[in-house]
């Protein structure tokens, strides 16, 4: 028989009579975040996540990730996942009676509150991702992500899971499995532990609905850019206010989206002339 997928990181194994392979690429610590993704394609995985402080978190037990394998659940010689829509109209449909078999198969030992374990599917037409949303899924237990492919789900699994639907933009990719990924790494930083200097979270961009102030290093010239002054004064409250105020500039400016929220949040008027 198939495995039904790959699990990054040493999970918890109790008598099961579906075999699970285990790629062993470091112990997972206990009670660690896990994510599980449910895909046609686990080979994509870990991808990207197996690079940089998250690859490295990974392999150091830090978080634990498991692909299940939709197409174990398929029905028939070939293991077919979907169907042609009714009503008629291009591509095809993932099946509910498939994906339900793969949602049980991942959710049978996880949290029964969403709030500790979500479960999302990846979605052009969900919820835009969000740092907030990251920050909250983080102080989880761990997720269960769906992968789409062809013309998505059927709606009755997505009406009786209750499946938050999350994207990543406004824009089409083949699959969800690379926007899974994005998803799952804005997630897993934000865990202690993986990315070594905290600090360099807490003053990065979307932290208090801010875009980050601008950044500058060594060569002090450059192809005659001078550093700005106040960078080098040692003046470390005049530097604190400057990039506040490069922050509420450049969120005014790039992003009045963000600039409204801050504003409002903050019992300020968005189109205030003072100079920023």
């Amino acid at each position: 028989m198939k495995s039904p997928g790959k699990s990054y990181g040493k999970l918890s194994i109790k008598p099961s009579s579906i075999p699970r392979e285990l790629i062993k690429v470091g112990n997972t610590n206990h009670n660690a975040w896990i994510a599980k993704v449910i895909t046609l394609f686990p080979e994509i995985f870990p991808g990207a996540l197996s690079s940089s402080l998250v690859g490295k978190a990974l392999q150091d037990g830090l978080w634990g990730l498991e692909t299940v394998d939709l197409r174990r659940f398929g029905e028939g010689k070939h293991r077919n996942v979907d169907d042609t829509p009714y009503g008629g109209g291009p591509g095809m449909i993932l099946r509910a009676d498939i994906m339900e078999k793969a949602i049980e198969s991942a959710m049978s030992e996880v949290p029964k509150n969403r709030k500790h374990w979500p479960l999302v599917y990846l979605s052009p037409r969900g919820e835009r991702f969000s740092q907030s949303k990251a920050k909250e899924w983080a102080q989880g237990a761990g997720i269960t992500l769906i992968c789409g492919r062809f013309e998505g789900l059927d709606q009755r699994i997505i009406d009786h899971f209750s499946i938050e639907e999350i994207s990543l933009g406004d824009f089409i990719l083949t699959g969800g499995e690379l926007a899974a990924q994005a998803l799952i790494d804005s997630t897993v930083r934000l865990i202690p532990s993986v990315v070594g200097n905290q600090e360099s979270i807490i003053e990065e961009s979307f932290q208090n609905d801010l875009l980050e102030y601008s950044q500058y290093t060594r060569p002090s010239i450059w192809q005659g850019y001078d550093i700005p002054e106040i960078l080098l004064s040692g003046d470390h409250a005049k530097i604190k206010s400057w990039r506040k105020e490069q922050a509420e500039r450049l969120t005014k400016e790039k992003r009045p989206d963000l600039w409204r929220a801050y504003c409002l949040k903050n019992n300020r008027d968005p189109g205030e002339d003072q100079e920023l």
